[in-house]
């Protein structure tokens, strides 16, 4: 097959595909007959081409995907009048703070938020597949340990956690995360209420891809590694 081809296989797929596909599932397209290097020429072609268009693509993290450019997110939100669900600011706050230490126990977050964090907020989190329980810490009453997952990185458009929002002085993690949830059509903050800032203990910390918190995706290298929340966002 040649690369013309391989290139329409390739856009055809990604553009009916309901959720990303992995190098491995694209390779699968061709039966052996399009090599690793060859399929990563033809997605930096494809990516080339649709530059400058409405919808773009792009590598997420559980694969490519074909999606909606966000500064036209406001247009297409036209098309579905239905407001999306919003989220309280204990909620962003707890996701804010699991998203920039994790992993960390619901304790972690008391102690840096300094309140009770409910089961409410924890499960309702839980449900969106935003976070999860990668392992227990060992202490008294083996706490679980908590981490976003893949889910969480493709609802953001990110593909690692090394693409969340730098954190800018004055700027609460919580903040930094709503924002970069709205350019996905995500609304996250509660407008009854401006978030409070965290303190400075909740500052970014180095990820320990050993102690189960998924290794940032290497774009256009590797597959994503498979992980129990790999349901990716539905193309735009």
């Amino acid at each position: 097959m040649n690369t013309q081809d391989a290139k329409r296989v390739l856009e055809t797929a990604l553009i009916c595909a309901q959720q990303p596909l992995t190098l491995r599932e694209m390779r699968s397209l061709f039966a052996d007959e399009v090599g690793p290097d060859t399929l990563r020429s033809v997605l930096d072609e494809l990516t080339r081409d649709w530059d400058g268009r409405g919808v773009e693509l792009v590598a997420v993290a559980s694969g490519w995907r074909f999606q909606s450019r966000p500064e036209l997110r406001e247009y297409l939100d036209r098309l579905n009048p239905e407001k999306p669900r919003r989220y309280s600011r204990a909620v962003l706050e707890t996701l804010a703070i699991i998203a920039y230490r994790q992993p960390v126990t619901r304790g972690d977050i008391e102690d840096i938020r300094g309140v009770v964090v409910s089961t409410e907020i924890v499960k309702q989190l839980e449900e969106r597949g935003w976070i999860d329980v990668i392992g227990h810490r060992e202490a008294p009453g083996r706490p679980g340990l908590y981490a976003t997952t893949r889910q969480f990185l493709d609802d953001l458009g990110l593909a690692s956690l090394e693409q969340l929002p730098t954190l800018e002085v004055g700027v609460a993690p919580s903040q930094a995360l709503a924002d970069a949830a709205g350019m996905q059509g995500l609304l996250l903050e509660d407008t009854t209420e401006e978030p409070q800032a965290i303190s400075e203990e909740s500052s970014p910390a180095p990820v320990d891809s050993d102690a189960g918190v998924p290794p940032p995706a290497v774009i256009a290298l590797t597959d994503p590694q498979p992980d129990a929340t790999e349901q990716g966002q539905t193309n735009a």
